[in-house]
């Protein structure tokens, strides 16, 4: 698996650490709980595109659905739907929101499903996706994930503008175990990020520590439930997308 990022790819965003106790960064929005994928492996994906609820502009493309797969992304037009391995962003070629792309794997009784839907935030149209206590392949449950990925609209700002929010609550594995990983540790491990598919500057981005192994993990004190980004709320990174752009800077703000 190529792990070197080409000099540029990959934003070097600083996160803060948290302090010893966190506020809790996944929502409870019982909107985001209103359908659920069935329990499956890589097959298992909303068959149709669901509505958001508004319209974005994502990288000049207005968009108004998504598929939502299981493992740990949406995507915009339905195709490679079934993909468990974390790929490069840089050279993705769709569209993707990925909080954590890794095999997730909701056969095993003491895994939930995913779940999805609309509701609001702060006043806001949104739509969520839980991947709260979710388990890997193959049929795993040992350990579990809890992660959650929210669209807020935003037109309040601007037509089409909307936030990505990446939330994390627990992250305990990291790989499936077709990925060379072993009892959820190792191998080709998680991503995060988005990517519009066509490798162009800027229009894509990775978390610090992709498909690194122990990068995301709770037992890193600078794994994903402990980082911010635009947020003082431990696990909860915000992305603005603006006319059609992400805003990034090297800016973090502090729990």
């Amino acid at each position: 698996e190529l792990r070197m990022k080409s000099f540029g790819v990959v934003l070097s965003i600083f996160f803060a650490l948290q302090s010893l106790s966190y506020a809790q960064a996944v929502r409870q929005n019982p909107g985001f709980r209103t359908f659920a994928l069935e329990r499956g492996d890589d097959a298992v994906f909303t068959q149709q595109a669901v509505p958001l609820g508004f319209t974005l502009n994502f990288f000049g493309i207005q968009r108004s659905s998504v598929f939502v797969t299981n493992n740990g992304n949406i995507a915009f037009v339905g195709e490679n739907l079934q993909s468990y391995t974390p790929e490069t962003y840089s050279t993705l070629q769709r569209e993707l929101i990925a909080p954590f792309f890794a095999d997730v794997d909701t056969r095993n009784a003491l895994s939930d499903v995913v779940r999805y839907g609309r509701d609001t935030v702060d006043g806001r149209s949104a739509f969520g996706v839980n991947y709260v206590n979710v388990g890997y392949y193959a049929s795993k449950a040992d350990k579990l994930n809890s992660f959650q990925l929210v669209l807020i609209d935003r037109n309040d700002t601007g037509s089409g503008n909307f936030d990505i929010e990446f939330n994390y609550d627990k992250v305990q594995w990291e790989t499936g175990d077709v990925n060379g990983g072993v009892n959820g540790l190792g191998g080709t491990s998680a991503s995060a990020g988005y990517s519009n598919g066509t490798g162009e500057p800027g229009t894509f981005f990775e978390i610090l520590g992709s498909r690194v192994p122990g990068s995301f993990l709770d037992t890193n004190p600078n794994g994903l439930r402990y980082r911010t980004f635009n947020s003082n709320v431990p696990g909860r990174l915000v992305f603005n997308v603006r006319n059609g752009q992400v805003v990034l800077s090297t800016s973090c703000t502090t729990p």
